[in-house]
């Protein structure tokens, strides 16, 4: 088992610029791709950006390409979401999510975080 909490979720302003955090523990954590997704209420959850166990490779949407980035630090057992240049449509709560396939797709993912708001609103 893998648990996954996300923090560092809040309010912001357009522009702004907010950096999510997610923690795993139950599992050595440098073997599992790790990726960010989020859903609005009433729409679908969609994929955000995904990393690879090493760290050396990452999926990114359309939609927050230049914008957010992943990284991880695989000693902290830690994976980060900087988020700059933000959105009134980003508004979402942001999931964590970790399995054993480096996927954008929901699918590859097995296990999930609670989830961290997010508001961009001025």
């Amino acid at each position: 088992q893998v648990q996954l909490v996300e923090s560092g979720g809040g309010l912001v302003q357009p522009g702004g610029s907010l950096r999510l955090a997610c923690a795993a523990s139950g599992r050595t954590f440098s073997s599992l791709a790790m990726g960010w997704f989020r859903q609005a209420p009433g729409k679908e959850r969609e994929f955000v950006v995904a990393i690879s166990p090493s760290g050396g490779s990452t999926y990114v949407a359309d939609s927050v390409k230049g914008r957010f980035t992943i990284s991880r630090d695989n000693a902290k057992s830690t994976v980060y979401l900087q988020m700059n240049s933000l959105k009134p449509e980003d508004t979402a709560v942001y999931y964590c999510a970790a399995g054993p396939i480096f996927s954008t797709r929901t699918a590859g993912y097995n296990y999930w975080g609670q989830g961290t708001q997010v508001t961009v609103s001025s």
